[in-house]
């Protein structure tokens, strides 16, 4: 199966390890009991007297009581690190303060409370009746209340013991937790999340970019190429892909020579099809491309390769307005029941020069595959009378008739349009966008336009299936099946679109081709 791929499963495989990891990271951060959070760092824990047993002596010069020569002073800071509020009333010891700073082996002998100027308010929490005060190596700090981000700091002096022991910080919070923060600098902002969270939050990160990449940069690995030597022939409409991609392919493998010579669909796969009865290698090494299933009745294998969208064309001096033209005028026009643009266009809308023009109907021959589907897709029936004028002009005095000609190719077509007054023809969207001198023709109000299609807006009747046939199912060493997978490349899918077209292999392109029925008169 093509999508059981190295690329895909790894693509599905980092798609899914992103999945899991948000999901933890969501477990986590819903489950541990972590909201309400208080953290508390060391800023400070210098010496400031003779600090003799450290073997530091005379650190900072003073003078210092005899039970002083050892002082140390510690700036403890503790904050809300959280992501909620935490009230008087969350902390949960028994004692009638909220939390205890514990300094092993020294003794407090005196305490300064800071806070910045913004929450002035903190300061009012600090008093012997809501319990702060110290005792022997114990700092029993009040219930004070902090939104995320608030702060105090407690500037502590101690005697005995020595600079660098533990100090810890104990007490509850309901449905929270008391923890040391460690930060680089003294006044840094906590992280917002946990360490768990960053690693998971990092772990999605790299592979969302890892599959990120390979959607990318699939393309960038080394096709498998294929030498030899292979003729596209068919579609003029599509030509312009097949030169672009057959190019493409042949930069990059070298010893592949890929000829297109496109005549039209029907004389095609009519090629092939003749071919494979004279000699089947010879017909192994052609790939027919077709507007709409031409292959199919002689027996060809056909791939789906993209949505062609096909427009009717008028004269850049006609102007039919934003609806168009109706597909039952249409329909009429090709029957011959009009012979004037003034007996289609509604009275009043045109002057007398353009109500005078004669319709002159310029049309591919009966091996295109644009007009098969023009004949499928919009008239319902053969374009059944021929020729009338060879050069595609009508005839000077009274006209009794619609002029009709037929040409070989899309630009010819197009040339033709833009040349003659009044004429309409018919080709595929892309090439017909980029040709001056004539105008593209709406149906029934809907427009030519991929875009719209895409989105499945409108009922636009003139697109159908671009198939590449074969004969029978070409071996997978061949430069026939190379090409072939060519075309489902992700590079080849842009320039298919770019071209105006688009690719059957994407979600949406497959939806379109698949519920786009088959043709047929």
């Amino acid at each position: 199966m093509e999508w059981l791929s190295t690329e895909n499963i790894v693509a599905i495989g980092t798609a899914v390890l992103g999945v899991v990891a948000s999901g933890v990271m969501v477990w986590y951060e819903r489950r541990v009991p972590r909201r309400k959070r208080i953290g508390y760092r060391v800023q400070m824990d210098n010496p400031i007297g003779d600090d003799v047993r450290s073997g530091r002596a005379n650190v900072r010069l003073g003078l210092f009581d005899a039970d002083m020569d050892d002082a140390t002073l510690v700036l403890l800071r503790v904050e809300n690190d959280g992501s909620q509020s935490i009230d008087r009333d969350d902390y949960t010891g028994p004692e009638p303060h909220g939390l205890t700073a514990v300094f092993t082996d020294r003794t407090i002998r005196g305490v300064s409370v800071t806070q910045p100027t913004d929450i002035d308010h903190l300061m009012d929490h600090f008093t012997a009746q809501r319990g702060f005060g110290y005792e022997g190596n114990r700092l029993r700090i009040p219930r004070v209340p902090l939104n995320p981000g608030d702060h105090y700091k407690l500037l502590v002096m101690l005697s005995g013991g020595d600079v660098g022991a533990e100090i810890r910080l104990r007490g509850g919070l309901r449905d929270g937790e008391v923890h040391p923060n460690r930060s680089a600098t003294p006044d840094d902002m906590p992280p917002v999340f946990s360490l768990p969270a960053r690693i998971f939050t990092g772990l999605l990160t790299l592979s969302v970019l890892a599959l990120a990449g390979i959607v990318v940069f699939r393309d960038g690995n080394p096709i498998e190429c294929e030498t030899g030597e292979v003729t596209a022939i068919g579609s003029t409409a599509f030509e312009p892909v097949i030169e672009t991609l057959a190019k493409s392919y042949e930069r990059k493998c070298a010893g592949a020579e890929i000829h297109v010579e496109t005549r039209g669909s029907e004389a095609g796969v009519a090629e092939l099809a003749a071919l494979a009865d004279r000699s089947k290698p010879s017909a192994r090494n052609v790939i027919a491309f077709s507007d709409g299933p031409l292959g199919d009745r002689l027996g060809l294998k056909g791939k789906k390769v993209a949505l062609s969208v096909f427009t009717l064309v008028v004269n850049d001096g006609l102007d039919l307005g934003p609806d168009g033209l109706s597909v039952r005028q249409v329909r009429d026009i090709y029957q011959g029941r009009y012979k004037r643009w003034g007996e289609v266009l509604p009275t009043g809308t045109t002057d007398k020069a353009t109500a005078d023009l004669p319709i002159v109907l310029v049309s591919r021959s009966d091996s295109s595959g644009t007009r098969q589907v023009f004949q499928d897709r919009v008239l319902g029936e053969w374009e059944q009378a021929q020729s009338t004028s060879l050069d595609c002009r009508p005839p000077r005095g009274t006209v009794t008739a619609v002029t009709r000609c037929e040409l070989a190719g899309t630009n010819d077509v197009l040339d033709k349009v833009a040349e003659q007054p009044g004429a309409l023809g018919y080709s595929e969207l892309s090439v017909a966008a980029g040709h001056k001198g004539l105008r593209t023709v709406p149906l029934d109000g809907d427009r030519a336009d991929v875009d719209e299609i895409e989105r499945g807006a409108g009922t636009y009747p003139y697109r159908d299936i671009e198939y590449a046939y074969t004969y029978g199912t070409p071996s997978d060493d061949s430069l026939t099946a190379g090409f072939l997978a060519y075309l489902d490349k992700e590079s080849s899918r842009q320039v298919i679109r770019t071209r105006g077209q688009l690719p059957c292999g994407t979600p949406v392109g497959l939806r379109l081709c698949v519920d786009l029925s088959p043709s047929g008169v």
